[in-house]
């Protein structure tokens, strides 16, 4: 489709552009359009780093002894005393 327009298309489509914009407004879009192109693909590489990221094997939890185990476990289903006394 883009592959048609060729260099005077494009001349002609920033003539245009600068008519319809004016010189002062066109430096503002096109910060813009840059901005967003970047942002764009700094998500887009985000997505495909996090595909390779969850191909490769994963990294094994350091081991714990039991104790420790048990530990966390009470603390997660135990209140805390702040919940006592506001309960």
């Amino acid at each position: 489709m883009f592959q048609q327009i060729g260099i005077p298309g494009l001349i002609l489509i920033l003539v245009i552009a600068l008519i319809i914009f004016g010189p002062s407004k066109l430096p503002e879009l096109g910060r813009a359009f840059g901005r967003t192109l970047r942002e764009f693909k700094d998500a887009t590489k985000g997505l495909v780093d996090g595909d390779k990221e969850e191909k490769s094997e994963p990294v094994p939890e350091p081991k714990q002894d039991q104790a420790a185990k048990n530990q966390s476990a009470n603390a997660a289903t135990e209140p805390k005393k702040d919940e006592i006394k506001n309960a």
